[in-house]
């Protein structure tokens, strides 16, 4: 699997590219060309034609949840591309009205909308994306220590209700070695994903994890998850997106935390 950095928080110094408070990463493994998510403007485009990616290619486009710094980018991939073959692949909540207060943070296309640019795959169960890559559907809870929290409110059948963000899920790629995770916020914890992808995966060997945590304070969930990043021996470590600088600094005391920028290039 080869993973491009298309959009992040940060960039590279001396590589020219741009960055926006939003993922976007492209991946190519065997037939595949595939978008985890596509930030929240056109710059992942902008991003993807610098790193020479054809988007025309696409095969593939998994949303790791539906907040729109994560799928407000589809407005302008479909504006510019006709790719009616690809598939999309979410959680079956992922694209419902999300707001908080007046404010909408989700995505700019419902559901049925996104029907008439590309195959729609909506889960809550595992789907496969190859023989080796798995996007996982709804994370149960396996810990104590991950609470969900509360943002904003989603729209269901019977109204707004308060958002546990249930549609927030990551890719598992699985390897001779072992699994790869490559996850958009992880608003369902971190460790629940990893401790979800080694069942799904049925392999407890953890490689490296990329992507956001949606950890920002030092408190016994950040002790907890460190405890758990060591129990699993994750050596491959890159954290971004929405992971403070004081957390990064506290896990790199423990595991060598490598650095995450809009260029950034892994052959995993």
């Amino acid at each position: 699997m080869k993973l491009k950095v298309l959009v992040d928080n940060n960039t590279y110094i001396d590589n020219y590219f741009y960055a926006e408070p939003a993922v976007s990463f492209y991946i190519e493994d065997e037939d595949r060309r595939i978008l985890f998510d596509v930030g929240y403007s056109d710059l992942f485009i902008q991003n993807a034609l610098a790193f020479q990616v054809n988007l025309k290619d696409v095969s593939d486009i998994v949303i790791s949840h539906g907040h729109n710094d994560h799928t407000g980018g589809l407005k302008y991939l479909f504006e510019q591309f006709d790719i009616p073959d690809a598939r999309i692949i979410a959680h079956s909540k992922a694209f419902n009205e999300k707001k908080i207060g007046e404010t909408r943070i989700c995505s700019p296309f419902s559901a049925q909308q996104l029907q008439k640019y590309a195959q729609l795959i909506l889960s809550d169960k595992p789907v496969k994306i190859n023989g080796d890559m798995c996007f996982l559907g709804e994370i149960p809870s396996s810990n104590d220590f991950e609470k969900r929290k509360l943002i904003g409110q989603v729209l269901l059948d019977d109204g707004y209700t308060d958002d546990l963000v249930l549609d927030d899920s990551a890719v598992a790629y699985k390897t001779d070695k072992g699994i790869y995770i490559v996850t958009g916020c992880s608003h369902s914890g971190i460790c629940n994903i990893i401790e979800y992808s080694k069942h799904v995966c049925n392999d407890d060997r953890i490689l490296g994890v990329i992507g956001g945590f949606h950890i920002f304070d030092l408190d016994q969930q950040l002790e907890k998850t460190i405890e758990y990043f060591l129990k699993n021996g994750i050596s491959d470590l890159y954290p971004c997106h929405c992971v403070s600088f004081n957390v990064k600094a506290e896990m790199h005391k423990y595991i060598p935390v490598k650095e995450v920028g809009v260029s950034l290039e892994l052959d995993w």
